[in-house]
């Protein structure tokens, strides 16, 4: 006689993980969140393209001074993507012109005196706009960064899906070294979240990248 078989139980962990992957799969779609606005003074479409962009020291929140360089790069790097016929100055050869110029006394009044009235010298301005030949300074400030990682759903105890989170906020001014005045300035602030199985948190540079890309939209 043939022995019936009777098909196999699978445990009832494995059959919840079966059971939940489609409604995983579903949750990964990232949600985003944009709030990007500008101003825009003097500075015409083509004014960069002609006559150059030359990036400042960045300003950070406290706790992120460590981030300027990183954060220079990455702005820099996805301006240059985004607006390739803009004639670029990044952050190294600006403080590198600055330096053969024997201008860094006069930067760091300049930034100093930045950092405490929301204002630059335009003598400054101009020493620094012909040192780094571009007529246009570029000032960023992140004024807020933060990154978190939290359980959305689990099974006994367990996290199997985590909710990834990083919220930033920039703020940004080209500066007419001619005239001494702002002739354009923008702000972003970014939320993104996305659920996944993975612990990495959402990286610095994605949002950056991401931020910056929706607030130099709004250049002319």
């Amino acid at each position: 006689m043939d022995r019936v078989r009777y098909p196999m139980r699978l445990p009832r962990f494995v059959l919840l993980i079966l059971l939940l992957t489609p409604l995983v799969a579903c949750t990964i779609a990232p949600q985003r969140y944009s709030t990007p606005q500008a101003q825009t003074f003097t500075l015409q479409k083509g004014d960069l393209e002609a006559d150059g962009l030359a990036f400042l020291t960045p300003s950070t929140v406290t706790g992120q001074e460590e981030d300027k360089q990183a954060l220079a790069l990455i702005f820099a790097s996805t301006v240059a993507q985004q607006h390739p016929t803009v004639r670029l100055v990044p952050l190294s050869a600006t403080i590198s012109a600055i330096n053969q110029a024997g201008l860094t006394d006069v930067y760091k009044g300049m930034y100093r005196e930045y950092r405490d009235t929301g204002v630059f010298d335009p003598e400054a301005l101009r020493q620094i706009g012909q040192a780094t030949r571009a007529r246009f300074l570029g000032q960023l400030k992140m004024a807020a960064f933060g990154q978190r990682n939290s359980g959305r759903f689990g099974i006994f105890g367990l996290d199997i899906v985590k909710t990834q989170t990083a919220t930033i906020r920039l703020y940004f001014q080209i500066w007419d070294t001619h005239t001494g005045a702002i002739a354009w300035e923008g702000a972003e602030e970014l939320a993104a979240a996305y659920d996944t199985l993975a612990e990495k948190t959402v990286s610095f540079k994605s949002v950056v990248e991401e931020a910056t890309r929706e607030l130099i939209a709004l250049l002319p």
